[in-house]
């Protein structure tokens, strides 16, 4: 199979790797210094250091050009550059099946990435997401992984699933689109949450009550938003949740424990060089759950800190004096 892989970040980077085992992989970004970069240097120093480009990993300039060629598009770009992207292959007359891994809802639309695709490529467009418990540094190691790829055609989502399956790499494929989705973006609201309990030094009991809670608050949103429950017990809920909450490599959890310092948010995206998607999420999230009236307290304790100021300490605080509830709601 040829595969064109849209953004060169660090996770981009790390699946075209990955991918270049068993295919033909182009990887493009779109900066032209950043192409020249890759191609030179044959590895992403700047995002992914240390992992060599297998021979059979290629730098296109031309983002036309890989995607012709290409039977298989996965658009790796953050979040903000997925409806940019999916648009200029639609007017280049370059849309061609397709899967993402990015992660989120978007900017003051609150969109999923597949009703973003939806809007622009229309509802039958063969299509997936990516998900699950993967760090890029990991991935591009060739350490062993497990994710889910959840797509809108039950063929198209098992055949790109066991095409893409490798013995390090296993791709399980799932039908639970939105539920994926959700899982993957608010996980990353959680990280940060859990970086703010660990950073203030609350302990591991802690840690696992806020892990647990948050889980439940993902399904809840999440099975609003048309997901499955049992989608949230699988690869792309708890196992996502769980590696990117206690993961060291994990940018949001990075953002919760400098929170937990003081740090600003300016200071904090600008030390950390990187995206992290449970910055904007949150705020869509917090906003969406409160117009459908949806409980999720971690989130808009989160949501205070980061966009209304809110010490992190108080924000903590305010959780613990919530009345307890019965634990299943």
């Amino acid at each position: 199979m040829k595969i064109a892989v849209l953004g060169a970040g660090a996770w981009g980077t790390a699946l075209a790797i990955a991918f270049s085992a068993r295919h033909t992989v182009t990887l493009w970004a779109r900066r032209a210094e950043v192409r020249s970069l890759l191609r030179e240097e044959r590895e992403n120093r700047r995002l992914l250091p240390g992992h060599r480009f297998p021979d059979r990993l290629l730098v296109g300039d031309d983002i036309g050009k890989a995607a012709a060629d290409a039977d298989l598009l996965l658009i790796a770009t953050p979040l903000s550059g997925l409806r940019p992207t999916v648009c200029r292959l639609r007017d280049a007359g370059l849309a061609k099946p397709l899967i993402w891994a990015c992660k989120g809802l978007e900017a003051e639309t609150a969109k999923l990435p597949h009703q973003i695709i939806a809007e622009e490529l229309g509802s039958q467009a063969p299509c997936g997401a990516l998900s699950g418990p993967s760090f890029a540094e990991e991935v591009a190691r060739g350490l062993p992984a497990a994710v889910t790829l959840a797509a809108n055609d039950t063929d198209f989502g098992h055949r790109t699933a066991r095409a893409l399956h490798s013995a390090h790499f296993r791709i399980y494929a799932n039908d639970d689109l939105p539920g994926v989705e959700v899982g993957g973006g608010v996980k990353n609201i959680m990280a940060i949450a859990t970086g703010i309990c660990d950073g203030l030094g609350l302990g591991l009991n802690a840690r696992a009550a806020l892990i647990t809670r948050g889980l439940a608050e993902i399904a809840r949103f999440g099975v609003a938003l048309g997901g499955h429950p049992q989608t949230f017990m699988g690869l792309a809920g708890m196992g996502d949740l769980i590696l990117t909450c206690t993961g060291d490599l994990s940018r949001n959890r990075r953002v919760g424990l400098a929170l937990a310092e003081g740090k600003t948010l300016p200071q904090i995206l600008h030390d950390l060089g990187h995206v992290a998607e449970g910055v904007s999420t949150t705020r869509e999230v917090a906003r969406l759950a409160a117009q459908m009236g949806i409980d999720m307290p971690i989130t808009s304790a989160v949501d205070a800190i980061l966009y209304r100021d809110e010490p992190a300490a108080l924000a903590v605080e305010m959780l613990l004096r919530r009345d307890p509830k019965i634990e299943a709601s």
